[in-house]
């Protein structure tokens, strides 16, 4: 339970903050759903949003393990790399 200030402000229990793991200069998100707001950790909660918008997106390129990802990265940045320093001779 915690208690508003006339500013609109709460302290977060310690124990909702080493579950959050939320430091101090943390930000939060509030998320609501139905007559509910749940608090989440922003950093964590953007990267949750950032994987299910990619969801699906290995498969529909061949990508079935985390060696197809690494591979794949390493060879485009050899293609960046080379497209940078190829003509700077």
């Amino acid at each position: 339970m915690a208690k508003i200030t006339s500013k609109g402000q709460i302290t977060i229990p310690i124990q909702i903050r080493k579950i959050l793991d939320l430091k101090e200069g943390d930000k939060v998100a509030f998320v609501t759903e139905g007559n509910r707001i749940f608090l989440e950790n922003s950093t964590k909660l953007a990267i949750k949003e950032a994987q299910m918008a990619f969801e699906g997106f290995a498969e529909e390129f061949g990508l079935k393990t985390k060696e197809d990802v690494v591979n794949l990265v390493k060879e485009i940045r050899r293609e960046i790399w080379e497209k940078k320093y190829a003509n700077n001779d």
